[in-house]
């Protein structure tokens, strides 16, 4: 039989420090301009001839998509912060869904 130590020796569970979702604050205006440069930048990327920097533009804008929606799921919850900004970074992840569809 294995031994298990008794209840009065076990640790106390702790609070998640993730209780409070709000405690952070807005989305910072440079996360919103930092997705927009990468998202324009993976355009520019796909624009060139080359396969190899062609499929960098492609690997990188399948990463930032994703990630930018998150960003905006967690806009929901914490706050635009700058609504300019996020208006930037909403058009250029637009720009690159259509950019893809097409």
């Amino acid at each position: 039989m294995a031994h298990v130590a008794p209840t009065s020796h076990r640790r106390a569970t702790r609070a998640s420090h993730r209780g409070d979702r709000t405690a952070d604050g807005p989305i910072q205006t440079m996360t919103w301009l930092g997705l927009t440069f990468a998202l324009i930048f993976g355009l520019v990327l796909i624009g060139r001839a080359h396969v190899g920097v062609h499929a960098a533009g492609v690997t990188l804008l399948v990463m930032l998509v994703p990630l930018t929606i998150a960003v905006f799921g967690a806009a929901l919850r914490r706050g635009l912060g700058s609504g300019k900004a996020a208006l930037s970074t909403a058009l250029a992840l637009a720009f690159v869904i259509v950019r893809f569809l097409m």
